[in-house]
């Protein structure tokens, strides 16, 4: 019971990210050019954390990413059956998110604005570039956690710390990839979008594996796996 409670924080969790960033990308659009849609889709990405980190987090950490899940498994801060569950959890919520919207934006007669759901596209057109980018970018936003909940006595101000990282990273990461560094935020929209933004979604679920992972990795040789109190 205890595991299909986090479950389903989790489901609620990424449905909500879903929900309110890819939306706000939907509402304002994300192109660098045009700042104030730039930085506010990336404000709506961060401040979802914000908000789940404190509505959620008591009851199963508010991962709602797999990226995030695989670097607290590898750390070995999660067991192996809570991180599958974790995962199955975040890209239903993730594909339930991006049904939402496209059922407000459709219901709304906004058809023309639902575009891609905001999914998210190659940097370029180039695989590997965006390989790395969003290697780059997960690995950032999961050694930031993996620090920040590292101490207990850091749970107060844990959830602005990494809402304000996952800020960071979109203000570099939108005008590239649109920013991923979370393999469920990247189904869900693709899933139901179809076309050029399936076709390369592997690219946004295998990265940000890898860099959470990564980061998972390095943290542990620097700082050990060790939770203080």
């Amino acid at each position: 019971m205890e595991l299909f409670k986090k479950s389903v924080a989790e489901f609620i969790g990424t449905c909500v990210l879903v929900v309110f960033g890819c939306g706000t990308a939907m509402t304002v659009g994300c192109d660098s050019t045009m700042g104030c849609g730039y930085i506010l889709t990336a404000l709506a990405f961060g401040l979802v954390i914000v908000a789940m980190a404190y509505s959620v987090g008591n009851i199963s950490g508010c991962h709602i990413n797999p990226a995030v899940s695989i670097g607290m498994l590898v750390s070995g801060r999660m067991s192996v059956k809570d991180f599958f569950c974790y995962i199955v959890a975040q890209f239903l919520g993730a594909i339930a998110g991006a049904g939402i919207l496209k059922g407000i934006f459709t219901s709304a007669g906004l058809v023309d604005m639902t575009g891609a759901l905001g999914s998210n596209g190659l940097a370029g057109g180039s695989v590997v570039a965006s390989l790395i980018i969003e290697v780059i970018l997960t690995f950032v936003f999961v050694f930031a956690i993996l620090g920040v909940t590292s101490k207990v006595k850091n749970g107060a101000v844990a959830g602005i710390v990494i809402g304000l990282t996952l800020t960071l990273v979109h203000i570099l990461g939108i005008g590239l990839t649109g920013t991923s560094v979370n393999p469920a935020r990247s189904f869900g929209p693709a899933l139901l979008a179809g076309g050029e933004s399936l076709s390369c979604v592997w690219v946004f679920i295998v990265a940000p594996l890898v860099g959470g992972a990564l980061a998972a990795v390095v943290y542990m040789l620097l700082a050990g796996k060790k939770v203080e109190e």
